[in-house]
This record gives C-alpha cells, sequence and structure tokens, in this order.
C-alpha cells in the first residue's frame, strides 16, 4: 500500500478538473461545497476500480476507436463546462448571508463524478500502475478496491486540505468581484484541460 500511494503521489497533487471544481464551488458557495465534489470524485474512481476488475476498463483502453470516443468525450466535456463556468462567473450574484448557502448536490457532486468518469488517465491508472501491486494469489477484486481506497482517501485528503485553505480566504471570496475573477480562472483551467485532452493523445 505504500508503494502504491507513493507511486500515485505525483497524480494526486497534480492540479486537474477536481481541484479546478473544488475552487469554483467553495468559491460559489463556501467551504460545504467541497463534500459533493470530493464525492463525486471517489465514486468515479471507484467506477474506475470496478470496471477493471469486470476487465471492461481493458475493453476501452485496448480498443483505439472506443479510447478516442472516450477521450472525446472527455475533453467535450471538460471544454463544455469549462465555458459554461466562465459565463456563469459573468453573471455573479453576492452570495446570501449565512455562509455557504445552499449545497447544490445536484450541480458539483455530478460535476465531480462525470470529470472523473471521462478521464481516460483515471482508467490507465488501474490498467498501467494498479497491476504492479497486486499479487495473483489473492483475490483480484479486493486488492484492486483496496488500492482504490487509497487512492480515494489521498484524493480527498488533497482535496479537503484546499478547501481548508480556501476558508481562510473566505473574507476575500465575499467580493462579487473576486468570486467572478475566480469563476473565470476556473473557467478557463477547463477549457485548456478540455482542449489538451484532444491535443495531447
Amino acid at each position: 500500500m505504500t508503494g502504491f500511494a507513493l507511486a500515485i503521489l505525483p497524480l494526486v497533487i497534480t492540479p486537474g478538473a477536481s481541484l479546478a471544481l473544488l475552487i469554483r464551488h467553495v468559491t460559489e458557495g463556501g467551504r460545504r461545497r467541497a463534500l459533493p465534489v470530493i464525492l463525486g470524485t471517489a465514486t468515479g474512481l471507484y467506477v474506475h476500480a470496478s470496471l477493471a476488475v469486470a476487465g471492461l476498463a481493458a475493453v476501452v483502453m485496448r480498443s483505439e476507436a472506443a479510447f478516442t470516443a472516450v477521450r472525446i468525450a472527455g475533453a467535450c466535456y471538460l471544454a463544455g463546462l469549462g465555458a459554461w463556468t466562465w459565463w456563469s462567473a459573468t453573471r455573479a450574484v453576492p452570495r446570501a448571508a449565512g455562509g455557504g448557502g445552499r449545497v447544490r448536490w445536484n450541480s458539483a457532486y455530478p460535476q465531480a463524478l462525470f470529470a472523473n468518469l471521462l478521464n481516460p488517465k483515471a482508467a490507465s491508472v488501474f490498467l498501467t500502475l494498479v497491476p504492479q501491486f497486486v499479487t495473483p494469489d489473492r483475490p483480484l477484486g479486493g486488492q484492486i478496491l483496496a488500492l482504490a481506497t487509497v487512492q480515494v482517501v489521498m484524493v480527498g485528503l488533497w482535496l479537503l486540505g484546499w478547501a481548508l485553505l480556501m476558508r481562510r480566504a473566505a473574507p476575500y471570496l465575499e467580493s462579487t468581484r473576486v468570486r467572478g475573477a475566480v469563476g473565470r480562472v476556473t473557467g478557463g483551467v477547463l477549457i485548456v484541460l478540455g482542449v489538451r485532452g484532444l491535443v495531447s493523445w
């Protein structure tokens, strides 16, 4: 487990769609919005792990057409989400008093879930890295899910750390101008990630 944790640490701390979504939602609605983002990301990782156990992910990775379709769908989703985030930031309104407002699970959770599900690199972790840390004399499914849990805990703690860090910046995030700027930056990052997904494979 320790070896796997060290191996995926660079992947966990590399800024990506989950962190961008976390920053956007926490800025918009307070630190309570971090929970649905973290849970959506965790769900996506467990789905990838389950597909790896079932062997379905291997089919996608070995089929150039299927892999290309997933890559394009994921890139378009991130780019579209980024464009929507950018547009939403231009119409930002002051946050209601009371600190954080209502947690919109129907927004943050599925965004984080699909951003992870449509990321071929997330699936590739379970097909290239995970096999190096499993042994054939033990149940494969249990080992893969255990390693997935290690990744989920690490990602969750990383995102939670960012949410707590942003808590200290809460007084500055009350400004509509600042929130709008963060939204536009987040939207730009998601668009870049989407475009990079189309041209970097």
